[in-house]
């Protein structure tokens, strides 16, 4: 009965505990109390950054408490009945014990648990008094037990009511020397790196993959209080650590030691057992679709986060699947599940779901959320760029790797880095002969793509020639992918479109990436493709680099849906004008069109199917509509796009219909043409 409750799949500082059922038997609660004790005990081998002295009073309480309860469970087979308020009350606190241990020893919590020492010591005292809660009501005379048990319970009770549970000294030191540091940082004074150190070895961070799992759990726990829209002080902190520790990460930290990660070119490839798995576990119940953002009710039920919160913001307050009332609108991420989700999307051919609250929610990151948090990224920002500009080779690699971290989902991170001028030098290393060097600056640069002063740094200092060369002749695949993508994110830009598709290399450049094996490469080099054909001096260019034979091969062989919509749109804008249709259409398109309206899942790939099919109509005329109307299953995909389509798709789908209607009624006496309907079906939709 015991559920091993896992310390990242719930938020920390949170003890969630439920009393056992009323009909469980005296015996099996016993048993499952002693297995719990010794879970709870085997915590002794792990590392106590903060509250050690606490834990180890919170030891030695429960090893004496679990000598009692052994010994009843070897002297007395038959519990009498009462014996479970007693047992109930001390598995609810041992729950709550459980949770507390796991927050102490939990990987990447140590510097909030510092922080946040005061409250776990005030925790511990209040679970150790909930033992001696539970032990006031055993009712000692029912059961049969020696008297040296008996007093054993008495100088539990006795201790557990005593035992002060204080913060640890050395906590409270060394929370005043980070405050201390912090201050630092928010007076523009940088801190000394002997006294970041000392917090560091304190809290036994000594790895930078340490670091960035404190990182990583900080940018977490932001993301939840920003959108739960909790206290501001607390978000403020949160967001100070978070800059002491991205700080620490590139400044303290030589060598990454995180495999996972793309400094040397190393990338672990964990995979999980996901045979036999139900899809629709996957799914949300409310939006039917794949979770990007599982999180969990007091009811244990499992929702989209996006969903559920729509659901709650309703004026509803029910668990949506059994009808019931919440006790608690908490949501608890659900990080095993989401795991599941972007391991099977992963090996299922599937776009890896990006979690829609979070992009909705990056706008948080366009403020560093307090003053310590942009005191840390500006003194960090010009450590960087001194990396970049005098170091090493491998210095300038790391300092390109962490910019390459550090953008990524930041706003206010990119907008510093782009002040501070590392642009210019990272498209410098563009040139460079170590490949990893080349990857980490493309990628970087690739992020800083995404904000708009950015992207015109990247164009006046004659990145566009830079970011082709890596496209065209990268030193890695991974390289050349990047490259596609900030062409891409730069062809947001008119201006850039059009000097883009003047490269004379671009275009091919990416059309030669689409033949990648890579889906990654194929990807972007199809966004990129359909993003510059928004300048409609870049079509002639598309067409002419041999996309259409490529992308219809594409559309044939593909398995993956998120290839197969893209292509769709490059050929449906294609398509719009006469030499994209006759292009199309010289590579016989037109039975494959229809298959795969008939048959894709996808809303938006069908839209795209029918936007093409509807241009080849209007620029081929009546031979294009002659051999549509003669493919018996294409009508019934359409009506279908009337009721089930976007509704760009179904004003579409009804021109469609119209075109062949009437190519019908004016053609009704030729033999040759074969009715899509029986004519009592025909229905005139405009």
């Amino acid at each position: 009965m015991i559920q091993k409750s896992s310390g990242s799949g719930r938020r920390i500082l949170t003890y969630p505990a439920i009393h056992p059922c009323d009909s469980i038997s005296p015996s099996t609660l016993l048993n499952s109390l002693i297995d719990l004790g010794g879970d709870i005990c085997s915590y002794k081998s792990k590392v106590f950054s903060v509250n050690k002295r606490n834990a180890r009073e919170t030891f030695r309480q429960i090893a004496n408490l679990l000598l009692f309860l052994q010994e009843i469970r070897d002297t007395t087979p038959d519990l009498p009945h009462p014996v479970i308020l007693s047992l109930s009350e001390l598995h609810l606190t041992f729950q709550k014990i459980r949770c507390l241990l796991e927050d102490c020893t939990r990987d990447g919590t140590r510097a909030w648990m510092l922080v946040n020492s005061d409250r776990a010591a005030n925790q511990f005292r209040i679970v150790i008094r909930g033992l001696a809660t539970g032990l006031d009501v055993f009712p000692l005379s029912t059961v049969d037990m020696s008297n040296e048990a008996k007093d054993l319970v008495e100088l539990i009770i006795r201790q557990a009511r005593k035992a002060s549970f204080e913060p640890d000294p050395y906590d409270k030191k060394a929370v005043k020397e980070l405050m201390r540091i912090l201050n630092h940082f928010e007076e523009g004074i940088a801190p000394d790196p002997i006294e970041i150190r000392r917090i560091l070895d304190y809290l036994g961070i000594h790895k930078w993959s340490s670091c960035n799992k404190e990182v990583k759990f900080l940018d977490s726990e932001i993301g939840t209080e920003f959108s739960n829209g909790e206290n501001k002080t607390k978000l403020e902190l949160l967001c100070s650590l978070m800059g002491f520790m991205s700080y620490c990460r590139c400044v303290i930290f030589d060598t990454v030691d995180f495999e996972s990660q793309h400094l040397n070119g190393q990338c672990s490839n964990i995979s999980k057992d996901l045979k036999g798995i139900n899809v629709d576990d996957l799914k949300c119940p409310i939006s039917l679709e794949m979770m990007s953002d599982p999180v969990t009710l007091s009811s244990g039920h499992t929702y989209d986060r996006c969903s559920i919160l729509k659901w709650f913001r309703s004026g509803n307050a029910t668990c949506p699947k059994t009808g019931e009332k919440l006790t608690s609108t908490e949501l608890v991420p659900n990080l095993v599940l989401k795991g599941m989700i972007q391991q099977y999307c992963a090996e299922n051919g599937i776009p890896v779901v990006v979690s829609r609250g979070k992009n909705r929610d990056i706008s948080r990151t366009v403020m560093a959320g307090s003053s310590v948090g942009e005191g840390a990224m500006k003194m960090l920002a010009g450590f960087l760029i001194n990396k970049l500009v005098n170091g090493s080779r491998e210095e300038m690699n790391k300092a390109a790797f962490e910019i390459r971290v550090l953008t990524k989902t930041s706003i206010f991170n990119r907008s510093c880095l782009v002040e501070s001028g590392t642009i210019p030098h990272l498209l410098k290393l563009l040139l460079s002969e170590d490949s990893n060097t080349q990857e980490n600056s493309i990628a970087a640069l690739l992020n800083l793509s995404k904000h708009s002063k950015g992207k015109c740094v990247i164009v006046e200092n004659e990145g566009l020639d830079l970011i082709v060369h890596v496209l065209r002749r990268g030193l890695k695949i991974e390289a050349q992918q990047h490259a596609a993508a900030t062409l891409f994110y730069l062809a947001s830009d008119e201006e850039n479109r059009v000097l883009i598709g003047e490269n004379p290399e671009a275009i091919p450049g990416l059309v030669e990436l689409v033949k990648n094996e890579n889906h990654h490469c194929k990807r972007n080099a199809l966004v990129a493709i359909f993003g510059l054909l928004v300048h409609p001096e870049n079509h002639w260019r598309v067409l002419a680099s041999g996309v259409v034979p490529l992308l219809l091969n594409l559309l044939r062989d593909s398995e993956r849906e998120d290839l197969v919509t893209d292509s769709l749109a490059i050929l449906a804008t294609l398509a719009e004008k006469i030499d994209g249709t006759v292009a199309i259409l010289r590579r016989g398109a037109l039975q494959l069109l229809v298959g795969i309206l008939n048959t894709s899942t996808s809303r938006t790939g069908k839209e795209y199917c029918v936007s093409m099919l509807l241009a080849l109509c209007v620029n081929g005329g009546l031979d294009v509509v002659a051999r549509l109307v003669k493919i018996p299953s294409l009508m019934g995909s359409l009506y279908s796009q009337l009721s089930e389509g976007t509704s760009r798709a179904s004003k579409k789908a009804s021109a469609i219909i119209k075109i062949l209607h009437q190519f019908y009624e004016n053609n009704s006496s030729s033999a040759s043409v074969t009715p899509v309907l029986p004519r009592e079906q025909f229905v005139h939709v405009w």
